[in-house]
C-alpha cells in the first residue's frame, strides 16, 4: 500500500503517526522543544475523524496520571514531554511499569540540568536508561535519528508495548524534533475495538475482578512480582535489540553513538576514512536493551572505541560495560545544547584513541 509523502517536523511527524497508528488518547502539557506535538494534535482535532481524544492536562503529574487510566482499560494512549517535563513524569512512569501497564511516551531532549536551556541535548540517557523512578524498572528506549524514525517508532512503540505490557519511550532531541525532512507515512489504522484480557473493563459475570496495581503490602507478594519484572526485561533484552552498523565490515577504530550524534559521525567516518583510517559507526537504535552483545563482538575487531555524545557521559558507561577491558573506550561530548560538528569527533578520535 502506497505512503504519504510529506515534508513535516520531527514533532510534527509524532503527531500525524499517533493519529494514523489509531491512538485512543495523547494527555500533554506544552513544553520547548517538544510543543508542536500538542499543538499539532490540537489544530488536527483526530476526535472529529479517528475518535482519539487529545487533552492538554493541567500539568505534567497530571498528564502521566491520565496515560495511567487510559493505559488500566487497555487503550493504546501517549504522552509526550520535554526534560524538565519527564522529570515531573517520573512517579507516575514508575506506577504504570510496576503496574504492567502499555503507553508510548516521548522525550524530546532538551539540555539541563534545572530548566537548563531549549537547545538539544543527550543528557536524559541515564534517567531514559536506568530508571528515573523508584524501584527496579526499565522502559523499552527508542533512540530516532531522523523524522522518519520519529514515525516509524510511533507504531513500533504501540507494538512492543502491547507485546510486553510496558512503558516505551521515544528518546528524540530538540534538533530532530524541530527539524525538518521528508517521511513517508503509514496509511490509517482503525482504532482497535478489542480489549487486552487484563484491562479494566467491567467485571462481567463470566469472570474474577481485573485488579490493576503496583502495590502489594505483602513483601514476600512484592518481591515476586519483582523476580516476573526482571524475567519480563530479560526476554526483552534478548529478543529486542536492535542497531544499525555503518562500515564496521573492516573497521580497525569505533564510533558509538545514537541520535543526533550519530548523524554526525556518520559523516565524521566519510572523513576520517578520506584520511585513510578504517573507522565505524555503531549506532543504538534501542539505548534498553542495548547492543551489548554486539559491541562486545566488534570490541574483538577493533583498536579503540570512541563514545560520542551530546552529554558529559552517559552512555559511555555501557559501552565500557560491554567492552569489558578488551580496548581502550573514551568518550567525547558536548554539552548544554551545543551539537558537536564531525570535525571534533575526527580530532577526539584521533587525540583520544588513535593517538597524534
Amino acid at each position: 500500500m502506497k505512503k504519504e509523502l510529506r515534508l513535516m517536523k520531527g514533532n510534527e511527524a509524532v503527531a500525524e503517526a499517533a493519529i494514523r497508528a489509531g491512538a485512543d488518547g495523547y494527555f500533554g502539557y506544552p513544553i520547548t522543544p517538544q510543543s508542536e506535538i500538542l499543538e499539532y494534535l490540537m489544530e488536527a482535532n483526530p476526535a472529529e475523524t479517528t475518535g482519539m481524544v487529545v487533552l492538554q492536562a493541567e500539568s505534567e503529574v497530571a498528564a502521566i496520571n491520565m496515560v495511567y487510566g487510559g493505559a488500566a482499560c487497555g487503550k493504546k494512549v501517549m504522552t509526550s514531554s520535554s526534560s524538565p517535563g519527564i522529570s515531573l513524569k517520573q512517579e507516575g512512569i514508575s506506577y504504570i511499569a510496576g503496574a504492567e501497564l502499555p503507553c508510548l511516551i516521548v522525550n524530546v531532549v532538551r539540555g539541563g540540568p534545572g530548566l537548563g536551556t531549549i537547545q538539544p541535548a543527550q543528557s536524559d540517557y541515564f534517567q531514559s536508561v536506568k530508571g528515573g523512578g523508584h524501584g527496579d524498572y526499565h522502559l523499552i528506549v527508542l533512540a530516532p535519528a531522523s523524522v522518519q524514525e520519529m514515525a516509524d517508532f510511533v507504531d513500533l512503540g504501540f507494538d512492543l508495548a502491547f507485546k510486553y505490557r510496558n512503558p516505551v519511550l521515544i528518546l528524540s532531541d530538540g534538533a530532530i524534533g524541530q527539524m525538518m525532512e521528508k517521511v513517508y507515512l503509514s496509511q490509517q489504522k482503525e482504532r482497535s475495538k478489542v480489549f487486552p484480557d487484563w484491562a479494566t473493563t467491567g467485571k462481567p459475570a463470566t469472570r474474577e475482578r481485573n485488579i490493576i496495581t503496583s502495590l502489594d503490602l505483602d513483601p514476600n507478594g512484592m518481591e515476586m512480582h519483582n523476580h516476573k519484572l526482571q524475567a519480563k526485561y530479560n526476554e526483552i533484552r534478548e529478543k529486542e535489540v536492535r542497531y544499525e552498523e555503518f562500515q564496521c565490515e573492516d573497521a580497525e577504530y569505533l564510533l558509538v553513538a545514537y541520535g543526533t550524534s550519530a548523524r554526525v559521525c556518520q559523516k565524521a567516518v566519510q572523513l576520517l576514512r578520506e584520511k585513510g583510517l578504517k573507522v565505524g559507526l555503531l549506532r543504538p537504535v534501542t539505548l534498553f536493551p542495548f547492543p551489548t552483545k554486539r559491541i562486545n563482538d566488534l570490541s574483538g575487531q577493533v583498536k579503540g572505541i570512541l563514545s560520542v555524545e551530546m552529554s558529559a557521559g552517559q552512555m559511555v558507561e555501557d559501552v565500557l560495560l560491554a567492552v569489558n577491558g578488551k580496548v581502550p573506550v573514551k568518550h567525547f561530548g558536548r554539552m548544554g545544547g551545543i551539537v558537536p560538528t564531525p570535525e571534533e569527533v575526527v580530532e577526539n578520535l584521533k587525540s583520544k584513541i588513535i593517538g597524534g
